[in-house]
């Protein structure tokens, strides 16, 4: 028997599963705390769907439902210790809701179920007791063996589209939004989960409400980042170093971002993005800091090389987390629920000894090139000169546009994005978002008539931005979104893709070319389906794919 089995991420080994470790880096024993946690957050759900049912919520319970998904993401949290934890505090709001559901059933005079299955689920006492109940019991091995490759790949395709939604929900949460009704699906979803569902159209529908509700929770987190930073504006951003001491910021969190400008202005730090914080230079409220000073490197499956290479501290504040190197591991730091054994956590953002370790280390020697790209295309911008780009495409001016983007990764076959986006024909534009830009977002595009034809429309979240870009482009145009001269070209690598591609198959967006491969957890009776209803097109060659669009 293989000492794990985990295929949630495009990587996964062999393109079936990773089975003697993770190649994001997580060992078996992680892998099984993992496995146990999203068990017990099934039990815990069992009881809050039900209580919810009858009026009674906890915030203690949904936000732990929420956060505790997120530390499942690939590359979030390899700390099993600190995942335990999050075992023994779900059993213990497990009970709390329990609680919460008997007493609201007796109030309202309903007989009190006696719930089995995941809410009467006893974790083993040690990561090896825990591997074991994995392997025979509570893991995704042993429910294909029950049910089958196609209706255990669904209910994971659901899963991972909760730990996507889960992400974003706290984004927004951390900024002060939250929404009781995407709580309450949380709960929804993994009670649905819970009985072991083999009826896949059930699943289906499961799965795209999951892509329903994540549309509005990135709507929500959209209004949290808007409402707490001023909406993006294009921004050229320094992408070579200032001479001086640094830290550099990867992730997603921009409140991390925010609190730590605060505490390093005037003390002659230069403030880096990296990866996915790119977009935050775009925001007025974040690039009123003076030391807010570029972004370095490119996409967080560089980091390893990047990062020992940068001469100062280093801050992960979401995922993207690589294995980390011995070389820097001493200057790295996590926050929110990112974990790596021997890194110090920041669990409280006083980021004094981030600070510290930037001061310690040598910085940059002296100035690089002054070379710049362009972010800050989100919806509100983008629809700001609306008019221009609508008189434009009705004069012919531009043909089409080209939506690149999405989760990269270091697996073979992704350079099919650079080569497709310098093969897009010279009157067209380009949208792109997520660190699949990086492949080629440092290139010279040019513009037409005075609209770029490169548009970064910012992190993997602002999905969003497009979306509300292609629906108000076809009200303009009085056409349904499948009907634009708009193509969509997605890579995708872990659960928040599977998340925004959950939501557009929820919107009936169809003809999305996805790659470089397609998930391991979906069987070829199950991407059939999809296929067939979404025109759902695994990718080819960019020469080829290009051909078929523009025919």
């Amino acid at each position: 028997m293989s000492s794990m089995f985990c295929y949630q991420c495009e990587q996964t080994a062999k393109g079936t599963g990773c089975v003697a470790g993770g190649v994001c880096g997580k060992d078996p024993a992680v892998a099984a705390v993992q496995d146990v946690l999203i068990h017990t957050l099934k039990g815990v759900a069992m009881y809050a769907h039900r209580a919810g049912q009858l009026g009674v919520r906890d915030r203690e319970i949904d936000v732990f439902t929420v956060q505790a998904l997120f530390s499942t993401l690939t590359n979030v949290n390899f700390d099993g210790p600190d995942l335990t934890g999050w075992v023994k505090r779900g059993l213990a709001l497990r009970e709390k809701a329990k609680g919460l559901y008997e007493a609201a059933a007796r109030k309202a005079g309903r007989p009190v179920e006696t719930l089995a299955g995941p809410a009467a689920f006893r974790p083993a006492g040690d990561t090896a007791g825990m591997l074991k109940q994995v392997q025979e019991e509570v893991g995704i091995a042993p429910r294909i063996k029950r049910q089958g490759d196609t209706v255990a790949g669904l209910q994971e395709l659901i899963v991972y589209g909760l730990k996507g939604v889960a992400a974003y929900a706290d984004h927004a949460q951390i900024l002060g939004k939250e929404d009781p009704k995407a709580y309450a699906f949380f709960h929804e979803a993994l009670d649905f989960l819970a009985t072991d569902p083999a009826d896949v159209p059930a699943l289906l529908g499961m799965a795209l409400k999951t892509g329903e509700v994540n549309l509005a929770v990135m709507g929500l987190l959209d209004a949290a980042n808007t409402g707490a930073y001023g909406n993006p504006v294009p921004t050229p951003v320094r992408i070579e170093p200032l001479k001086g001491k640094a830290i550099v910021v990867s992730g997603h969190d921009l409140k991390d971002l925010e609190e730590l400008l605060k505490q390093t202005e005037g003390k002659g730090i230069n403030i880096y993005t990296h990866g996915e914080m790119l977009p935050a230079h775009a925001y007025p409220a974040l690039k009123k800091y003076k030391h807010l000073a570029g972004n370095y490197g490119g996409a967080w499956q560089e980091q390893q090389k990047e990062f020992a290479a940068f001469p100062g501290a280093i801050l992960m504040t979401t995922n993207c987390l690589m294995r980390p190197q011995d070389s820097y591991k001493a200057r790295l730091f996590t926050s929110g629920v990112v974990g790596f054994p021997g890194v110090r956590h920041i669990g409280d953002r006083n980021f004094k000894p981030v600070i510290d370790a930037a001061l310690a280390a040598p910085g940059f020697a002296q100035d690089g090139p002054n070379r710049t790209l362009l972010t800050g295309f989100a919806h509100n911008a983008v629809m700001s000169v609306a008019g221009a780009v609508i008189d434009a495409v009705k004069a012919g001016k531009i043909r089409r546009f080209f939506l690149i983007g999405g989760c990269d990764g270091a697996k073979a076959g992704r350079n099919y994005y650079t080569d497709f986006a310098l093969a897009v024909p010279k009157d067209c534009v380009i949208l792109t978002l997520a660190c699949g830009k990086y492949r080629f977002n440092k290139l010279d595009f040019g513009d037409i008539g005075g609209i770029p034809r490169l548009l970064d429309v910012g992190q993997c979240n602002d999905a969003y931005s497009a979306i509300q870009i292609a629906v108000a482009l076809s009200k303009a145009f009085n056409v349904p979104v499948n009907d634009l001269p708009l193509s969509l070209i997605l890579s995708w690598y872990e659960q928040k893709a599977c998340a925004i591609l959950l939501s557009l198959l929820h919107l009936g967006i169809k003809n999305i070319r996805i790659g470089p491969s397609l998930p391991a957890f979906l069987t070829p009776a199950a991407v059939d389906v999809l296929v067939k209803n979404y025109s759902l097109t695994p990718i080819t060659t960019a020469e080829a794919d290009l051909k078929a669009i523009l025919k």
